[in-house]
């Protein structure tokens, strides 16, 4: 397991009351948070335990939330990140959209728990309970403790994207295989795995998925899936043929950046 940072010992009553103030403008200032999301936030920092609270959109970086009672509470997209959850009890918590890049939860109980989408890059998440835990989505690049059980083709077409934005091809590869072994439906990790091969200078393994993609985003009824297969095919063909003067565009980055943020992140 990797070396978990150091944190300082617990905080003296006068700085858990500066920290809460903080936190608590810091809150104000960047959302229109609502009168019983401001004494939730106050709750949470003076007892450590706010069951069913409303800490949406809350801003607790670097947060002592050690042992915290958490059971229920709604912290969509709120910003955990380097927090230290250790032990607490986020059962049935609903994490949508939050980010706990580098937070610690070691330990913490997680039945139940959704995080959708969240972003757990650099978690330590060793010892955690998981049970009924949802991470559609959700950002896992070097966490540790993860557990492979939960790992759904969703998170393997995520870390496909990953390595494909730092021009690991063959990572991106290995990971859309992974998703595609147990969703073979998955046609958005067979177009991601064909613009991979195509980099690969693949041509023929290329075509060949995303023949497969666009026949799957035919049948799953999704036009943009098949608007971007028939985009990179043209622009393959025009590759091949530059005299034939379709007018598409230069580079392949061109197609990409077009569709990327629309058609791949998540197809599915």
């Amino acid at each position: 397991m990797g070396e978990i940072p150091y944190r300082s010992p617990t905080m003296s009553k006068l700085s858990l009351a500066i920290a809460t103030s903080l936190v608590v403008a810091t809150l104000s200032a960047s959302t229109p948070a609502k009168a019983e999301n401001l004494e939730d936030m106050r709750q949470l920092f003076s007892s450590k335990q706010c069951i069913q609270c409303d800490l949406m959109n809350a801003g607790l970086i670097l947060a002592d939330l050690r042992g915290a009672d958490l059971r229920g509470a709604d912290l969509r997209f709120a910003n955990l990140s380097q927090a230290n959850l250790t032990g607490a009890d986020l059962s049935g918590a609903n994490l949508t959209g939050a980010s706990l890049n580098g937070a610690i939860l070691t330990g913490a109980i997680l039945v139940e728990s959704n995080f959708t989408g969240a972003d757990l890059r650099n978690a330590y998440l060793s010892g955690a309970t998981f049970l009924g835990t949802r991470f559609d989505g959700a950002y896992i690049q070097g966490t540790v403790g993860f557990p492979h059980s939960m790992e759904n083709a969703a998170t393997f077409y995520t870390k496909g994207m990953e390595e494909a934005s730092r021009n690991n091809y063959i990572g991106a590869i290995e990971n859309y295989n992974r998703a595609l072994e147990i969703n073979p439906q998955f046609a958005s990790a067979y177009l991601g795995r064909g613009f991979m091969l195509y980099r690969l200078i693949d041509e023929e393994g290329a075509m060949r998925d995303v023949q497969i993609a666009a026949q799957l985003f035919a049948q799953q009824g999704n036009e943009k899936g098949v608007q971007a297969v028939e985009s990179f095919i043209k622009y393959i063909n025009h590759q091949n043929n530059p005299e034939s003067g379709s007018g598409l565009g230069i580079d392949l980055l061109q197609i990409l950046g077009g569709i990327g943020s629309t058609i791949l992140p998540l197809l599915f």
